[in-house]
């Protein structure tokens, strides 16, 4: 069962079956064809396993290049990011092996909590997720009993929910870390002119990053609503162009406004920080089991919420999302009649003047791109709350009640 499946019986509740919009035929047929894990599926798992490992290398050879310049206080910053994505991300997924292993063997638990103490809990995660995924990818389907049929749909299930418990941990590093990573790049290519490789290539290395994660995670998402469309190119591209582009020109907005004054940078993302935070705890999210862990869940969607736009309870947000990038508009509009009143010499600067053209150009392709993708190529089905499909469940007379998952309750897009 997918991880936002027990939506649609939710429509059930009340109704005829004959009023239902899907036939029980086609639910299958779309159910089967979308929880299915694909070569294709395995190879970008792989790509990503291999874009993560890269980009720790590239973490610690940038913060070793600005040490070796004398430049402590970037190589310092970029280790501060990078250690605590990591400590977050360690905590999580410890916290889930918690829930999916709870009555087990507690010498498991145990080791898996001293693989997580040294930071390398997402590389489990990755094997479990190679391992099933290359058993139901590469395996014969030739002829099979309905044990080996029922066998196989298990470990699609298992290869499917691991994918997605790394996206989801992959969406916090992208932006505790990566997205951060690519600001302090850009600001300090903005603030002293010299370039070096290393910061290309760490640019070019975050971009790719932020691409690989927000497309693997919207692929995740799509699997989750078996009566949608599959996640077709075209898809992809204007979700992946709406995200990168919208996150540039905000970043590029940040690296203005902070070289005009840190002070206020840092004001500004502290201020769009508690309104992310109280937000999300206005929408009383059900992510995590425990309290604490549901308040670390929240103060980094607050994180999340200052770069990049995100639903966090699955409901209609097309109020919010307009009122949240019109208001970036009026920030980085603002940040630039900033300079033009307070610093109007730097305008003549031509570097000023690409990364002006550059911030506004983004944010209208961006936000363009957002459009279309929004009215054409998004999927419009939402999460409903558990009790009506604990309802449904009960109305229908099951003797299997559905097992909800953490993606149900996760960042919706």
């Amino acid at each position: 069962m997918s991880r936002w499946y027990s939506q649609e019986k939710d429509s059930i509740v009340g109704k005829h079956l004959d009023s239902y919009t899907l036939s029980e035929e086609r639910m299958t047929t779309a159910a089967v064809s979308h929880t299915k894990f694909t070569k294709q599926n395995f190879f970008f798992l792989v790509g990503g396993m291999v874009v993560y490992v890269v980009d720790i290398v590239m973490d610690f050879w940038v913060a070793s290049r600005y040490f070796c310049q004398g430049q402590y206080s970037w190589s310092i910053l970029i280790l501060c990011f990078r250690g605590l994505s990591s400590i977050i991300t360690q905590i999580f997924s410890y916290e889930w092996f918690k829930n999916d292993w709870e009555g087990t063997d507690a010498g498991k638990l145990k080791l898996v909590f001293l693989v997580h103490l040294f930071h390398c809990g997402i590389f489990i995660r990755y094997w479990f997720a190679l391992k099933y995924g290359c058993q139901v990818s590469f395996k014969q389907r030739s002829s099979r009993s309905a044990s080996e049929a029922d066998s196989s749909s298990f470990i699609q299930k298992q290869a499917i929910d691991a994918v997605t418990d790394i996206n989801m941990l992959r969406v916090f590093k992208t932006f505790l870390e990566t997205t951060p990573q690519l600001f302090i790049q850009i600001y300090i290519l903005m603030e002293h002119g010299k370039t070096h490789f290393y910061q290309y290539a760490a640019i070019m290395m975050s971009f790719c990053g932020i691409s690989l994660s927000m497309v693997d995670y919207q692929i995740s998402l799509r699997k989750s609503l078996p009566d949608k469309d599959e996640f077709h190119v075209v898809s992809k591209f204007m979700y992946l162009f709406y995200k990168l582009l919208t996150i540039t020109s905000w970043i590029l907005s940040i690296s203005l406004i902070t070289l005009l004054s840190v002070r206020i940078s840092v004001i500004l993302l502290i201020f769009l920080w508690i309104c992310g935070f109280t937000w999300t705890l206005k929408q009383h999210t059900t992510f995590c089991k425990s309290k604490k862990m549901e308040y670390l869940y929240r103060t980094v969607v607050g994180i999340i919420l200052i770069f990049s736009f995100f639903n966090i309870k699955g409901r209609r947000t097309k109020v919010c999302i307009s009122i949240y990038y019109a208001a970036h508009t009026v920030v980085t509009l603002g940040i630039l009649f900033v300079y033009m009143f307070w610093k109007p010499s730097i305008m003549k600067e031509l570097c000023f003047t690409i990364v002006s053209i550059l911030t506004i150009l983004s944010l209208v392709l961006g936000i363009l791109f957002l459009t279309v993708y929004y009215s054409h190529l998004h999927p419009t089905t939402y999460w409903r709350p558990q009790a009506c499909s604990d309802e449904v469940d009960r109305v229908a007379g099951q003797k299997d009640r559905v097992k909800t998952s953490r993606f149900q309750n996760f960042l919706m897009q």
